[in-house]
Order: C-alpha cells, then structure tokens, then sequence
C-alpha cells in the first residue's frame, strides 16, 4: 500500500530539507562597524596623548618613567585591540585610576618624605647651577652694546638686535635665548623680523615697566650671561658674580673670593657655613622623621596636635553617636505622631555641605555680631574662635551638628531591624525599658554600626574641611617654630607646613603624612580584630 504524503510533508523514505530559522530583529549579521570605529577613536585619542608624555619624558632624559609610560600604552593596546579579554577590557579603566590616584600618589609621597624637596630644594643641581649664575647679575664693564629692537608677538616681549662682532640679527625673549633670524637691519640696527610686532617709542613707554625688567638668555649656557636695556634702544651685556667650576664641582665668589662647595645636603655651602640658596632636592634618608621626633621645636607642636587629633576623633564619634542614637531611639516609637517629618527634620544638616555649614557657623561664633553671642547670650562678648579652649569646644559643637544626622540614620535603620519580638520577650520576662535596651538592643545595635564608628573615627581623624573653614587651624601657637594653632588636626598641620608661610617643607609634611596613615591604619586593624568579639552577640 502506498503512502501518500500531504501536503508540505516529504514523501516517506526522504530526509526533508531543514525549514529556514526565521530571522530575529537584533540579529547580527556581519561585524558590527559604528562601534569599531568608536574604539580606534578613542585608542587613537589615548594614543596620541601617550606620544606627547613620551616626549616630555624623553626631553627631560626621564627614563623610568618612560618605559613605564611606553610599557602601560602597549598593554592597552593589545588588551583593547585584539579580541576577547572582555574582564580585561572592563578592569582596565578602574585599575589605571587606581595606580594614578592611589598606588603613584602614595609611592610619591614616601619618595618625597626621604628627600630635602623645600622651598629652595626643588630644581635638580644642574638647575640649580643655571639659576644662581643667573642671580646677582651686573654689567659687564665696557661691554659691546647691542643695537636692539624691541618687538612682541600678542604678550611676549622680545630683543631684536645685531651681534656687535658678528653683525647678525638675533632674536631672544625671557624664555628662549638669542637666535640668529632673518631680519631687516638699517644703519646697523635690526628692524623688524617675520611674525613679530617691532615697538615704537610710545608703546615702550607704555610697557616701559615690562620691557627694562626682561632679561633675555645670551645661549644656553648662563655663565654667558644676559641681555637687558635700559632705554629700550641699547642693549647692554650682565654676568653672574658667580663662576662655576664644573670640573672641582664649586662656585666661586668673583667679586669676594669665597669659595662654595657641594656640602651634601642639596646646597653649596662656603668654609663658614653660609648656604646659597636655590639649591636642589637630594635623598637625605630617615632626617625628616627624626626631626619630627627629635627636634624639639617639631617634637612639642606634633606630640600637641596628635593629642588633640585623637581627642577630637573620639569626641566627634562619641557625640555624635550618642545623640544620633538618642534620636533614633526617640523617633523609632511607631504611635508618634508626626514620625516621618521629625525624622525628616532630624536629617536637613546632613544636606548642607561641610565648608559652606563651616563658614555659616564661623559668621554665627563671631564675638561682635555673632548669633551666639548677640541673640542666645544677650550681646556677650565671648571670643569663640580666639581662645585656645572655646575654640575647641565650637569645632566639636560644629562637627556635632554636621555629624548627628548620619548617625541618627545608621542607628535608626539598625533598630528597625531588630525583631520586636524580642523587646517584648524580654518584657514578658518582667525586665524594664532600660534593661530591654541596655541588654538586647543596644548589642544588637552595636553589631550593626562598629563597622560604621571606626570608618567615622578615621574620617574625624582626617577631617580638614572643618577644621580648616570654621578656624583655620587657630588661634596661632607663637610658640612653635612650624605654623600651627591650637585646633590643628595632624592634616591640616600637614596642610599648613607643605602649602603655606614662606618655607614650605615638603618633605617634613610627607613625613607627616606617612605617620598619620600608620597611626589610621594601626587603629583601624585593631577596632576591627576587637569588633570580631560581637559578632558573638548576633
């Protein structure tokens, strides 16, 4: 008997022809173009931004950090580039940001705290060199003049002269040092030059101020000394009175006759002691830090300012944490009334940003029109910000005042999780409130937020901006050699001995640094290893 097959079905015996997929929407059907480009854009971008570092690196004869540079660009590359490593391609962005912002930051850090790098100390010798030739220059007694033109090209100025024994024009600014040019030249005098602006008499005398202080480089080599003028027509010949002697490695005094040698703390020092200055950052070991704990002009101002930096940790948690829980507490009741906007009331501080609160509260301690004095205490005169102790107590009122919210939050989320059950066991049990809190929430509570107090404790041990906008570190102790007040946190001392006063010392404030991340770190490990033990509790 035959089979017939219907329809759309293959006869018996015959393998039918798989049916085509139908086509999704979305669907790739070749290598998708529009976002290959975008990626050779952007490697592109990130690859002509590398050549340009490598250029710098290799003008200033940088070699480690060349190769570095030179190394980390073809990883990317490759790792953008060929296909697959898709983890890798996700990684990458947040591993190159955390090497620049983190690991280099605080690598360079130590490398600086084992370095003179001051105010004075941040050229290199061989700049160092350059710069004290071209101090204290005078004019070269019957030295050629130099027929000049003074020229500019937008705010540069320039001198446009002729060599008095060459006779070619030459071209110079405070930056580049005279060139020979192209130049129209009458009567022996330079004219006018391609791409610059020649001045008339009118415009040197409006400029006059400008065009007599510029000091133009006669080559390369600062003992050749510079080219000024006096009258913006002539240009006149300075040297250095000092002449350096590259093979002894000295500096001699032309006029005095003193000789300075290199005296292996960065600076050439004379037979009596006597330092020129600038001079140049060299490795100078363990020396900051045992100034920091040696030198007693140091030694007393640090051993203050830590003291009052862990006061002013702890204070800051144990307030802030007590009030915030007492709210918590008081606001968690579910029949109150109102609940929500109280709550809501508690957390508006916490809005505000920390240096705006600062400045507020410092216009409100003022002693003449203050808010405190002026309407709370009845037109008192009480000098908040000026002495030493008020001065500590209006910081920690401020930082109460900035800190309360987040822990009113923390604690108030904490006690939400925590069974009612249990609260009304322990009443059933016939034990109070107070006991039912003391005994089973607030352990409980504590499990929650240790964590949250330790990271508060390093965040208050480090808090610059409060400090730094309500006091400015003040009042000034006049007493201690380094700029520091009686509310200096270790930070802001830190703050203060690298950025401000006329010696900044980088590598003491490095130092400072690296102490203050030691004492974090080694309180940190151990709150930590001692909040295990409530863990019980839970």
């Amino acid at each position: 008997m035959t089979q017939t097959a219907s329809p759309g079905q293959a006869p018996s015996g015959i393998d039918a022809p798989a049916a085509p997929t139908p086509r999704r929407r979305g669907d790739r059907v070749g290598p998708s173009l529009g976002p290959f480009i975008l990626k050779l854009a952007l490697v592109g971008i990130f690859d002509a931004l590398v050549v340009m570092l490598l250029m710098v690196l290799l003008g200033k004869r940088d070699w480690t950090l060349f190769g570095v540079v030179l190394v980390a660009a073809i990883a990317i590359n490759v790792i953008y580039l060929r296909k697959g490593a898709l983890p890798a391609k996700y990684l990458t962005p947040g591993v190159v940001f955390l090497v620049i912002f983190q690991i280099f930051t605080l690598v360079y850090t130590c490398y600086v705290a084992f370095t003179n790098y001051s105010t004075g100390h941040v050229l290199s010798k061989p700049e160092a060199v350059q710069a004290l030739l071209s101090q204290n220059q005078t004019r070269v007694p019957d030295s050629p003049a130099y027929p000049l033109t003074v020229v500019s090209k937008g705010s540069e100025l320039g001198f446009l002269v002729v060599d008095p024994v060459s006779g070619k024009a030459q071209l110079g600014t405070a930056t580049q040092p005279l060139t020979e040019v192209a130049a129209e030249v009458a009567d022996g005098k330079a004219t006018s030059t391609e791409g610059w602006q020649s001045l008339s008499f009118t415009e040197i005398l409006a400029k006059q101020k400008d065009v007599f202080a510029l000091v133009v480089p006669r080559s390369e080599d600062a003992a050749d000394g510079t080219l000024r003028t006096q009258d913006g027509r002539t240009g006149y010949q300075f040297v250095s009175g000092l002449r350096y002697d590259e093979a002894a490695g000295t500096l001699t005094d032309t006029a005095q006759g003193t000789v300075y040698t290199d005296g292996g703390k960065g600076a050439f020092v004379s037979s009596t002691g006597e330092a020129l200055m600038p001079g140049w950052s060299v490795n100078v070991g363990t020396e900051n830090f045992t100034r920091a704990f040696t030198e007693e002009s140091i030694r007393g101002p640090l051993l203050k300012v830590t003291l009052w930096t862990f006061a002013f940790a702890l204070l800051s948690v144990a307030t802030t944490f007590g009030l915030g829980m007492f709210l918590a507490v008081v606001f968690n009741k579910k029949g109150m009334r109102g609940r929500k906007i109280y709550q809501a009331i508690m957390i508006l501080p916490y809005a505000f940003p920390a240096f705006l609160a600062a400045m507020v509260w410092a216009g409100m301690y003022s002693k003449s029109f203050g808010f405190f004095n002026q309407v709370l205490l009845g037109g008192a005169q009480i000098p908040w910000l000026e002495d030493p102790t008020l001065a500590k107590i209006a910081v920690l009122l401020l930082n109460l005042w900035l800190g309360f919210p987040y822990m009113f939050l923390v604690c108030l989320g904490a006690l939400q999780s925590i069974p009612d059950e249990l609260e009304e066991a322990a009443k059933t049990d016939g034990a109070t409130a107070w006991q039912a809190f003391r005994l089973i929430k607030f352990p409980l509570l504590l499990v929650s937020v240790a964590p949250l107090l330790i990271a508060s404790f390093a965040f208050n041990f480090n808090n610059f901006n409060v400090i730094y906008m309500l006091t400015g570190g003040g009042p000034r102790d006049m007493d201690a050699s380094i700029p520091v007040g009686e509310t200096d946190i270790l930070i802001s001392l830190v703050y203060k001995v690298a950025f401000t006063g006329q010696e900044r010392d980088y590598g003491l404030a490095s130092a400072f640094s690296i102490i203050i991340f030691v004492i974090v770190a080694i309180i940190s490990i151990v709150s930590f290893r001692r909040t295990k033990a409530l863990e019980e509790v839970n």
